[in-house]
């Protein structure tokens, strides 16, 4: 099973990138047999949305070269966890953005949510479960909730600088069900 750890920020100096590092490898713990990959949107600097058609109803569209390796490479995942930040009450334009590329992609294949800020990312959270019914993904039922500033708890390189077990314990069940959801047979995909 691939599972791709998806960085929903691209911020310079972002506390997502270390977050996300620390969930990729507690993913690897977790499910050990999976192929387990970080994907940085910072990696495809894709333009606004500017398509004359939604992509899943434009089967003849030829996106930008940015674009078709954003979607050749999240093509590959079984499942996702993304990790997002909360800006404002609601997660990065730059994760909607890419989102907003999709055609099937993320279609009837598991995605976990992991968000931190203020209120563990609580509002991020709501509005990516409704961003990603739209390109027909199935979210966990929990989300992991990671309650502050991403950076006050973990460093650039993913090392915690505090005790995170409650938040490991909560990611753990979290990616526990996402491994169910991927292996549950008749999927599309």
């Amino acid at each position: 099973m691939k599972i791709q750890v998806i960085v929903g920020s691209t911020r310079p100096a972002r506390a997502t990138l270390g977050v996300a590092r620390w969930v990729a490898e507690q993913v690897g713990v977790q499910s050990p047999e999976s192929q387990v990959e970080l994907v940085d949107l910072a990696d495809y600097p894709m333009p606004f949305f500017n398509e004359p058609a939604s992509p899943q109803f434009n089967p003849s569209r030829q996106p930008e070269p940015v674009v078709k390796a954003w979607l050749d490479k999240v093509a590959q995942a079984d499942a996702y966890v993304v990790v997002t930040p909360e800006y404002n009450r609601s997660f990065p334009a730059v994760l909607k953005n890419a989102l907003d590329f999709l055609d099937f992609q993320f279609a009837e294949k598991p995605v976990a949510l992991v968000a931190h800020g203020s209120t563990g990312g609580a509002h991020a959270v709501v509005h990516l479960r409704s961003a990603l019914a739209g390109v027909q993904a199935i979210t966990m039922p929990a989300a992991t909730y990671i309650v502050g500033m991403g950076g006050n708890l973990f460093a650039a390189d993913g090392t915690p600088k505090a005790d995170v077990q409650g938040i490991a314990s909560a990611l753990a069940r979290n990616v526990q069900t996402l491994v169910r959801f991927a292996g549950t047979p008749n999927r599309a995909g």
